[in-house]
C-alpha cells in the first residue's frame, strides 16, 4: 500500500528553489539546549506581553460580537482597526486614509505581498547594506537581481541612490533598523526621498520597530516625504505580542487594489478574531500606559549590553549604541568569521546570529548580530563575557 512519503519524484517549481531556512530560526532550534544564554532571536520579551488586557479584550469580543468575530471576513481588514491605524499615522505626520490600510497576517506578509505585486524575474530591487533577512527571504523566490545600496551609520547614503535608478523600489528600514540598530536622522530622511523621488525610485518603508524608542521618538516616516507616495509596512508584533500575527499595509491608493488581490489569493483576510481583540485592546488609548514600560524596560537591557560589551569584548571589536530597538550590530577584527565561531560559542554556553545572510552582495563574514531584548542583565553580561572569551581565542589562533 502507497504512503504520502513514498513518492519522490515531485517537480519543484524554479521559484522553490530560491527558498531557504532562516539561518535564525535554524539557530534558535540550537538555543533550545537547556542552559544557553541566547542573544540570537529577535523576539519580543514575554514579560511585556499584556495578558490581562487581551484577557478582557477575548472576553469582551465573544461577550458583543461572537458571531462577526468568529465568521469570514473583509479582505481589506476589520474597519475599526484600519481606522485605528490611518488615524496612528496621522499622529507621527504620515497622511493616510483607512482606505489605503490593509491589515496583513504580520508584516512579514506584507513584504511577500509587495514582491508578488512587484517584482519580474531579473528586476532590480534595491537594499540597504546589510538589511533584514526575512525581507531577502520574502523577495528572493520572486527571483530579483538585488542591488546593495551603500550605507553608512544613518543607513542609505542619498547621494549613491543613483546605482540603483531603474529598480523596482527600495527597501529600507529607517528605525533601529534589524540587524544594525541604525536609524536615520530627519535631514537624511529627507535627503533619500528627495532624491529617490528625483530618480523615480519607489520606497518601500518597512517600520516594526518604530515605537521602541529610549529617549526621543523618531522623525516622521520617509513616507511623509515621498511626494510619489511609498509603501509602509507595520506591525503590531512589538507593541502588543506576535501570536497575534498582525500587521498593516499602506500604498498608494493605484497600488491597493493588486496588493489586495494579492492577499485574497494567500489567505482570503487575516484573522478578524485576532484583528478584534487587538483593536478592542488599543482603541481607548492602551499603548499610551503600556509602551512607555516597554521601552524602559529594553533601555534598562540595552544598558546592560552595552556595559557587558565595553567590559567583556576584546579592544579590536567595534559597535554602536543604538537609541531603541532590539539589537546591537558588532564588527569583529578581519578574518575572524562570525559564522564559523558560532559552534564555539554555542559550547561555550551563549547564541548569536552571524552577520553574513544579513548582506545580499559584498558578504562581511566578521559581523554578527546581538538581541538584548529577551534575556535579563545579569545574563546577558554571562553571555557577553562568554562571547569574549571565544573571541579573544580565536584572535589568539589567528595572530
Amino acid at each position: 500500500m502507497s504512503t504520502l512519503t513514498e513518492r519522490t519524484d515531485w517537480t519543484l517549481a524554479r521559484r522553490a528553489q530560491r527558498l531557504n531556512p532562516s539561518v535564525i530560526r535554524e539557530i534558535l532550534k540550537i538555543t533550545e539546549r537547556p542552559g544557553i544564554i541566547s542573544l540570537a532571536g529577535g523576539l519580543p520579551a514575554p514579560e511585556s506581553f499584556p495578558v490581562q488586557a487581551m484577557r478582557e479584550a477575548c472576553a469582551r469580543v465573544l461577550a458583543d460580537t461572537p458571531h462577526e468575530a468568529l465568521q469570514y471576513a473583509a479582505s481589506e481588514g476589520f474597519g475599526p482597526l484600519r481606522e485605528w491605524v490611518a488615524a496612528h499615522l496621522s499622529e507621527q505626520g504620515l497622511r493616510v486614509q483607512p482606505a489605503q490600510v490593509l491589515i496583513t497576517t504580520g508584516s512579514q506578509q506584507g513584504l511577500d505581498l509587495v514582491g508578488k505585486v512587484l517584482i519580474d524575474a531579473g528586476s532590480r530591487v534595491a537594499v540597504e547594506t546589510p538589511t533584514y533577512l526575512g525581507a531577502l527571504q520574502a523577495f528572493a523566490p520572486y527571483e530579483p537581481e538585488f542591488v546593495a545600496v551603500d550605507c553608512d551609520e544613518q543607513g542609505p547614503i542619498a547621494q549613491r541612490l543613483e546605482a540603483a535608478q531603474g529598480a523596482r523600489f527600495l527597501y529600507l528600514l529607517p528605525n533601529f533598523q534589524n540587524p544594525t540598530g541604525r536609524s536615520m536622522g530627519a535631514a537624511r530622511r529627507l535627503a533619500v526621498a528627495l532624491q529617490a523621488e528625483r530618480l523615480g525610485l519607489p520606497l518601500v518603508e518597512d517600520n516594526p520597530y518604530g515605537a521602541l524608542w529610549f529617549d526621543a521618538a523618531p522623525p516622521p516616516p520617509l513616507a511623509a516625504s515621498s511626494p510619489q507616495g511609498a509603501i509602509y509596512l507595520g506591525s503590531f508584533s512589538k507593541v502588543l505580542a506576535p501570536g497575534l500575527r498582525l500587521g498593516y499595509l499602506v500604498a498608494p491608493p493605484a497600488l491597493y487594489p493588486k496588493l489586495l488581490q494579492a492577499k485574497q489569493a494567500a489567505d482570503l483576510h487575516t484573522p478578524g478574531f485576532n484583528q478584534r481583540v487587538a483593536h478592542e485592546v488599543i482603541r481607548n488609548g492602551f499603548l499610551d500606559q503600556h509602551l512607555p514600560q516597554v521601552r524602559a524596560r529594553y533601555k534598562a537591557q540595552r544598558d546592560a549590553m552595552r556595559l557587558a560589551l565595553e567590559q567583556h569584548l576584546p579592544a579590536p571589536c567595534r559597535w554602536s549604541v543604538p537609541a531603541g530597538g532590539m539589537f546591537f550590530w558588532v564588527e569583529l577584527p578581519q578574518g575572524l568569521d562570525a559564522a564559523a565561531l558560532l559552534p564555539q560559542a554555542v559550547a561555550a554556553g551563549m547564541a548569536y546570529v552571524p552577520g553574513a545572510p544579513f548582506y545580499c552582495q559584498a558578504v562581511r563574514a566578521n559581523t554578527l548580530r546581538l538581541s538584548f531584548v529577551t534575556v535579563a542583565a545579569p545574563l546577558i553580561d554571562r553571555g557577553i563575557a562568554m562571547l569574549g572569551q571565544v573571541l579573544a581565542q580565536a584572535m589568539k589562533e589567528s595572530a
